[in-house]
Parts: C-alpha cells; structure tokens; sequence
C-alpha cells in the first residue's frame, strides 16, 4: 500500500515525526484512556470544557480532527452529537485509537494522514480542530491552507498548542522547566528541534500566525491564553504551576473562514 504520509510532501521532518511517534505511542496509551473516560479539559493542566466551551457547538457538525493520536478529542465530539472523522500519520497511534473505540463503544472514522495533506474532498466540514497534532507537528504554511481547503464557507478553526513566550522561556534540556526569562529569538520563529527528541516541531510568534491565518482566508476570533486554575497539576517536566500561573503556557487560537 502506498504511504500517504511519504507522498503528503518531500519534506524531511515528516518522516522524522511519523517515526518518533511510532516509538512514543506506547507511551500515551495510560493518558489517552484517561481523557477517553473523563469529561472534556483542555492543555497540559487541565482546563475544564464547561470554562472554554470549545465544543460547544459540535451537535450536528462534521468535523476533521488533524492529529488525532488517541482519538480522545474526537471521542468527546461523537458523544456530543458530532460527525468527526480523526486523521493521524501515525500507524501506531491510530491502533491505540481504534482499541480505545472498542472499549469505549464508539465509533467514527480514523484516517491515516498528514496535517499537510488530508485525504479528504474539498469543503468536507464544519470544524477543524487541533490540540497538539497538527498543530505544533506540522508546518503552519502548509497545514493551514489544508485546514481551509477541508472546510466549507464560515467554518471554524481551534488550534492549541505551546504558548508562544513559553517557547521563547523554556530550556534545550530534558525535565528542565521553562525559566523567567527568554532563551532563543521571538524574530524568526518558525522550525524547533530539540537535543533531546528526534522529531520538529513547529511554532510561529503572533503576527506570524496572523498573518498565515489571513493570508488562507481566515478571520482571526479569539486567542485564549489558558491560565491554570491554583491547584491544577501536569505530567509535564518543561513548565511548573507558578510559571504556568504567571505567563501562558499554551494558547489556543479560534478563527473562521471568510
């Protein structure tokens, strides 16, 4: 069978990420069962659906979810009403995905695909969505325009990943948390590669992201900075509660197109 993730772009770090994913998978089951079991919440500390209302609007809507892993966002919008279908490069992931629907005895469809190039027709949705996946592993310049292609006129796009002045403040060290001040240029942003993980990751400052979002016919919403509540926890080493409650740690962008 060919591969439609070697055919989405002759881009190198493709590759890199599929086969880094492949390895961590295993890694993510015990989490994705969790957030598969329990009630919707957002980012690394866990910020609760019912203050976002992400999903508020799903009922009814078809969805593409780019980067799905698990599955677990796409599981939470079947139960509300929604039509998703959660596209992942990964081979790996997307087996975990189709466990976790088995045991929890729902279903939708799983695509193996890249954020870059979805196989699927023009115009097919109402929502993309995106926490991590696409989002950070896949290049904005180029997984944006797909994200307007799939949807149809006045379709929303959520995106949420590492907030920007996180990226500026966190250390190249593994278990190292982000730190006071700023470590690396905010001009310029765009490819990161760590010396401790073999895949890309990809994040842009904010008129960068204005601007891609723009330049593909999207109107830019809302930015919402989470903020942890007080007593919120994380499995992540790179940012503490008191960093995370002073300067935002992920970001979560909402746009519609034109």
């Amino acid at each position: 069978m060919d591969d439609p993730v070697a055919h989405a772009t002759d881009f190198d770090y493709l590759q890199r990420n599929q086969d880094a994913w492949n390895a961590m998978a295993a890694d993510y089951v015990d989490a994705g069962r969790r957030n598969w079991a329990k009630d919707p919440t957002w980012g690394m500390f866990g910020v609760p659906e019912t203050q976002l209302g992400l999903l508020a609007n799903v009922d009814g809507a078809d969805v593409v979810e780019l980067g799905c892993g698990t599955g677990y966002i796409s599981s939470w919008i079947a139960r509300r009403g929604g039509r998703p279908i959660g596209v992942d490069p990964t081979p790996n992931q997307l087996a975990s995905a189709q466990m976790f629907q088995r045991e929890f005895a729902v279903s939708f469809p799983l695509l193996r695909g890249a954020g870059e190039h979805v196989p699927l027709r023009d115009a097919c949705c109402d929502l993309v969505i995106s926490e991590y996946g696409a989002a950070i592993w896949s290049d904005p310049y180029r997984w944006i325009p797909e994200a307007a292609r799939l949807l149809r006129p006045g379709g929303e796009l959520i995106f949420l990943g590492n907030g920007t002045i996180m990226m500026l403040c966190v250390p190249d060290e593994d278990g190292v948390p982000a730190e006071n001040w700023m470590r690396r240029p905010y001009f310029g942003m765009h490819r990161f590669e760590w010396d401790d993980d073999p895949g890309v990751e990809f994040h842009l400052g904010y008129g960068d992201w204005i601007r891609v979002l723009r330049a593909n016919g999207f109107v830019v919403e809302d930015l919402i900075e989470l903020q942890p509540a007080p007593d919120a926890s994380t499995r992540y080493e790179f940012v503490t509660l008191e960093w995370a409650r002073q300067w935002p740690c992920e970001e979560i962008w909402r746009a519609r197109k034109l």
